[in-house]
C-alpha cells in the first residue's frame, strides 16, 4: 500500500515549486538573465523530480512492476490508472527535459525552459491532482 503521507508531502512540494515559478519567475527573461534561467532551471528540476519520485513510491508500494526508465515508470502509473494517458505522456517528456537539466547543462535551450514555465505548469499540478484523487480513492475503498 502507498504511504500516503511521505505522496502528499511530495505532491505538496511540486505545488511549491510551481507556485514559486509563477509568482517569482519572468520567462521572458531567461534568455538573457543567468540568475533567471539557473532559477527556473533548478526548480524545474526539483519539481519534476519530485513527480519521479511520487511514480517511485508508487510503483514499488503498490507493486505495478520494475520500470527500466522513468518513461516506463509513468507507464505503469497509466496502466494502473493513476493518471490518464495524456497526462502520463507529458510527464514522460518533463521527465527527457529533466535529464537535460540534470546531464547536459551546457545543451539547455532556454526557450525549453521558457516554454515550461509559459505552458506546462498546469501539466504537473494535474498530476498531483490524479494522484491526490486516487489518494482520496483508495483511502475511502
Amino acid at each position: 500500500m502507498t504511504d500516503a503521507d511521505l505522496v502528499r508531502k511530495k505532491l505538496a512540494f511540486i505545488e511549491t515549486c510551481v507556485a514559486d515559478l509563477r509568482r517569482l519567475a519572468e520567462p521572458a527573461r531567461i534568455e538573457h538573465d543567468l540568475r533567471e534561467e539557473r532559477f527556473v532551471e533548478h526548480t524545474l528540476q526539483v519539481a519534476i523530480q519530485a513527480a519521479l519520485d511520487v511514480g517511485s513510491h508508487i510503483v514499488s508500494d503498490d507493486r505495478l512492476g520494475e520500470p527500466e526508465s522513468n518513461r516506463a515508470l509513468f507507464e505503469l502509473l497509466v496502466r494502473a490508472g493513476w493518471v490518464p494517458r495524456a497526462l502520463g505522456t507529458v510527464l514522460s517528456d518533463m521527465d527527457g527535459f529533466r535529464n537535460i537539466l540534470v546531464y547536459g547543462y551546457q545543451a539547455v535551450d532556454p526557450a525549453a525552459a521558457r516554454d515550461v514555465v509559459e505552458h506546462h505548469l498546469d501539466d504537473l499540478l494535474g498530476y498531483v491532482a490524479a494522484v491526490r484523487a486516487r489518494l482520496e480513492q483508495t483511502a475511502n475503498d
